[in-house]
């Protein structure tokens, strides 16, 4: 990465690129001890809030430090909208009433009812267990702070 620009500045175990992404969005790049290993982290931050840096390097320990292999209901969400091909998601349009439509959807297989389009934050945790890869269907839940 060094070999584009110099960064726009080094801190500490951070440093930002001088290559914005838009407005004052630009890369931040992390190098942190956690559990006693280095670590290396990149993220997105608005340099417009000279706070942003921080409250980043802050939530990745926060997260990292958490017990192996934790999620929580919103990470298990955002893990499947991601991983779940554009033919079984979508958002919602004529379909559901209007103060739905635009939201997230993906198809469920109820047993009795063949396939039928879901809210992705309606979904039950049977449901979230089901189109979660094998490897995380029992991770425990974290607790938001």
């Amino acid at each position: 990465m060094f070999e584009i620009l110099p960064p726009l500045f080094y801190r500490g175990d951070m440093f930002a690129m001088r290559e914005f992404l838009a407005a004052s969005v630009t890369s931040v790049f992390f190098a942190l001890t956690i559990d006693d290993g280095s670590r290396w982290f990149h993220g997105y931050c608005d340099l417009g809030d000279r706070q942003s840096p921080d409250r980043m390097r802050a939530e990745i320990i926060t997260r990292e430090s958490r017990p192996v292999r934790a999620m929580n209901r919103q990470e298990k969400l955002d893990h499947i909208w991601s991983a779940t091909g554009p033919d079984f998601r979508g958002y919602a349009d004529g379909r559901f009433p209007a103060d739905l439509r635009n939201r997230q959807i993906v198809l469920v297989y109820p047993s009795a009812q063949g396939k039928i389009w879901k809210l992705l934050d309606d979904l039950t945790d049977e449901e979230i267990a089901a189109k979660l890869p094998v490897q995380f269907r029992l991770l425990p839940e974290t607790i938001a702070a």
